[in-house]
């Protein structure tokens, strides 16, 4: 990759597009629950929007590989290194492999064991199972699709992976008409279509990442299982994950110790977690670019170039914050009348809502020093202080939930930002420090 300077025309190239292609994910949801909803009863909804969840749950533990891919991309890319940053794309997408045939075969216990934990009406299960039992034969094909999606963000072509989601988008909302409306198929036409786009959509990431095809390197076996590549790369993948573990526990566990304030709280946490999906996407973009900017200045061991990268990414990204909290001050109100139409939870929604206005500006550093730390791979540091993080979430928690009920539920969610941000900010400086001092990926 020719060595270019870091300006805020390359993070807004790099970062607009991943923002634009969050922005299609919700279209396609919708999408999915209205045509089966008009078949006319509840049991093809609920089956679809239960077996999505617990797809998307199965398909998350592997969400490491789209972080791990991006960082070790970006500092071979950074360095020119092509033929390892092929090798990279052919790991990520071995293990994908593997991972997507186990899923296949451990289906029938996995998806016992969810319906185990989240009992469905007997209709609902058999619909669900209908569905899953399709879908999940693209399993290989999404999670590959996060190693591409890491790839081409390291190689800063995200226009690339929004045609990808644009196009795996529209084929699976073209085919969801079809299959269910025109043809009838009901549930198992939205898997089907789901299904087909999956598999489209590897088909048309892979053709983005031709370059790296031809290099031989891509199928170097010796090069690809080195062992010494392969444990860093599990040493990376293995912090990852178990940071975000402990980031979905923090999550996990709103959603339940809500459910204690009775239903009315329950529903206005569900529709105000969704201000705080719409700045995860919105945020999303600009972490992406640090990773990617990062990652290239940390493979040349520049380390001003390293410090700039991370100064303009958080630049924009606290920009991005400042708009959303602001929209969400100006315009919080209306987006719940629009998301329910029950007055005591619109009430409480508002209630609740000066916490979202405040989430964006609590959250933006933790975004921002994820995007620089896994870009520099230094993924120890990430799962160290995440564990820091949830034991200061936990101790707001018994502090504050018994003194301010669900308001405090919020507070401590916010301390967790807060916290996340404040212990990767302390970790920084000697991260900046080893640019260039030590061996890269060490």
């Amino acid at each position: 990759m020719a060595e270019r300077p870091v300006t805020h025309r390359r993070v807004l190239a790099v970062a607009l597009p991943i923002v634009l292609a969050n922005a299609t994910v919700p279209i396609l949801g919708a999408v999915d629950t209205g045509v089966v909803g008009q078949m006319g009863t509840p049991e093809p909804i609920g089956a679809v929007g239960i077996g999505a969840v617990i797809l998307t749950g199965i398909y998350w533990i592997f969400g490491f590989l789209r972080m791990g891919t991006t960082g070790f991309a970006a500092q071979a890319l950074g360095r020119d290194d092509l033929d390892e940053g092929a090798a990279i794309l052919s790991r990520g997408l071995a293990i994908a492999a593997l991972g997507g045939a186990a899923i296949i075969a451990l289906q029938i216990p996995l998806f016992a064991g969810a319906f185990a934990l989240s009992p469905a009406s007997d209709e609902v299960e058999r619909l669900a199972l209908g569905y899953m039992g399709i879908r999940v034969f693209s399993a290989p094909a999404l999670i590959a699709l996060y190693v591409i999606t890491g790839w081409l963000i390291a190689a800063e072509r995200t226009r690339a992976v929004l045609a990808i989601q644009l196009a795996m988008n529209g084929l699976n909302v073209a085919l969801d008409l079809w299959f269910v409306l025109g043809l009838g198929w009901g549930v198992r036409g939205v898997a089907l279509a789901t299904f087909v786009a999956e598999w489209s959509g590897l088909l048309l990431g892979l053709w983005f990442c031709r370059a790296a095809f031809a290099t031989p390197a891509w199928r170097d076996r010796a090069r690809i299982l080195d062992p010494v590549r392969l444990k860093r790369f599990a040493q990376v993948n293995r912090d990852i994950f178990l940071r975000s573990l402990m980031l979905q526990a923090i999550f996990m566990s709103f959603l339940f110790l809500g459910a204690r304030f009775g239903d009315v709280r329950l529903a206005a946490n569900q529709i105000l977690l969704q201000f705080m999906s719409v700045t995860a996407y919105g945020m999303d973009g600009f972490a992406f670019a640090a990773e990617a900017l990062v990652g290239g200045a940390m493979g040349r061991g520049q380390r001003a170039v390293f410090r700039r990268a991370a100064l303009l990414a958080s630049l924009w990204g606290g920009v991005t914050a400042l708009v959303l909290a602001v929209a969400f001050a100006l315009g919080g109100a209306w987006i719940v009348d629009i998301m329910t139409t029950a007055p005591e939870v619109r009430a409480a929604a508002r209630d609740y809502l000066p916490w979202m206005v405040l989430a964006p500006l609590a959250g933006c550093a933790a975004w921002m020093l994820d995007g620089i730390f896994i870009g520099a791979t230094r993924t120890r540091d990430m799962r160290n202080m995440m564990a820091v993080s949830l034991a200061v979430y936990v101790a707001a928690l018994l502090a504050l939930m018994p003194l301010f009920g669900n308001h405090g539920l919020w507070m401590a969610m916010l301390v967790s930002f807060v916290a996340r941000g404040a212990t990767l900010g302390w970790r920084y400086p000697a991260l900046e420090r080893s640019v260039g001092s030590e061996p890269v990926g060490a």
